[in-house]
């Protein structure tokens, strides 16, 4: 495997875990609330799995690709971070103003919602991930050589 490809998979991994851990805190506290009140009629007697795990797979792959860019060495991290965010509205505005125009009573609140979300947690991913990713070459180097 080349060293480009294991720093993609690298990025993409850290990237995984900081996105799920802070989107089941938002899931938890303000997601599932929100649709429990607005939509409950809409919602799953319980969660599809498959489909969730597929999400996660896919979306961490484009906040990896158009965010974090681990193969753009000379990208900045306001540039980084900007396109992060980007990718994280566009996401999330394909689904939530999808829903918002064919669900009977999907409220405009939950879109908007949704949509602030998918951009915000977004940049705090590519943010987070280059932080650790940082971190951990800076220590790799730091180490004595046996």
């Amino acid at each position: 495997m080349t060293s480009r490809c294991k720093s993609w998979l690298l990025h993409y991994v850290l990237a995984a875990v900081i996105f799920a851990l802070i989107d089941v805190v938002w899931i938890l506290t303000v997601a599932l609330p929100q649709y429990q009140r607005n939509i409950p009629d809409l919602m799953a007697t319980s969660p599809q799995l498959a489909g969730g795990a597929f999400f996660y797979l896919i979306f961490v792959a484009g906040i990896v690709h158009y965010g974090v860019r681990p193969l753009e060495l000379k990208a900045p991290l306001r540039q980084r971070v900007a396109a992060g965010a980007l990718f994280g509205f566009f996401s999330y505005a394909t689904w939530a103003l999808t829903a918002f125009s064919i669900l009977k009573g999907f409220p405009l609140s939950v879109a908007i919602t949704d949509i602030l979300w998918g951009a915000g947690a977004s940049a705090v991913v590519v943010w987070l991930t280059l932080l650790v990713s940082t971190a951990l070459r800076k220590g790799r180097k730091q180490q004595p050589v046996p």
